[in-house]
């Protein structure tokens, strides 16, 4: 996120510069963190991340890659076993497809 900017906003502006695609969040499916995750990085800086997962609709925009993402696909739900996904990204895409998700209010 940054500075003033909403998740939503983040969520949006993200999806944009990664996908090339323009969103419309329509939905809340988790908030996700694990006070065992921790990144240290080689500049000194700690951090304990967490992720919030939502779900969303394209509005417009054109399938891109970008500096951040070397493949953009859509993969029907039956095929996503033959990705080589890491588990808790699994698990935020098996909660996405299911019915979990609270409706985006604004």
């Amino acid at each position: 996120m940054d500075v003033g900017e909403s998740a939503v906003d983040a969520a949006v502006r993200e999806t944009w510069e990664e996908t090339g695609f323009n969103i419309e969040v329509t939905g809340l499916v988790g908030l996700y963190t694990n006070p065992a995750h921790v990144m240290a990085y080689d500049d000194g800086e700690v951090r304990q991340q967490f992720s919030i997962c939502f779900t969303a609709r394209i509005t417009g925009g054109a399938l891109r890659t970008s500096s951040e993402s070397k493949e953009v696909a859509f993969i029907h739900p039956h095929k996503l076993n033959e990705l080589n996904i890491h588990p808790s990204m699994r698990m935020r895409i098996d909660h996405g497809l299911s019915d979990r998700s609270t409706p985006y209010l604004g």
